[in-house]
């Protein structure tokens, strides 16, 4: 499922407009967004979480000259699935 998919789902299952179900779909991914970049974490109860995991700088190797290279320091979200959802795509 795509994003248009999920808004045109979103249409259907409410009844609503195209157009503003695309304003929800967007303001929550937006929403959700700004809450990860400002450094926070999301909890969705039976689906699952979102974090933002940070990870100290390392040397890695380049794969096409096999040259030595320092990797910056990065932060990068990680979902952890719920035990609902883990539950039901195992059924």
């Amino acid at each position: 499922m795509n994003k248009s998919e999920l808004i045109e789902a979103l249409a259907e299952e409410t009844k609503i407009p195209l157009r503003d179900a695309s304003t929800i779909a967007n303001t929550i991914l937006d929403a959700m967004s700004d809450t990860l970049a400002g450094g926070d974490s999301i909890e969705i109860r039976g689906f699952g979480s979102f974090v933002v995991k940070e990870y100290d700088s390392y040397f890695g190797r380049n794969p096409k000259t096999g040259e030595k290279i320092k990797v910056k320091p990065k932060k990068l979200p990680f979902f952890k699935v719920g035990k609902e959802l883990k539950e039901l795509v195992n059924k």
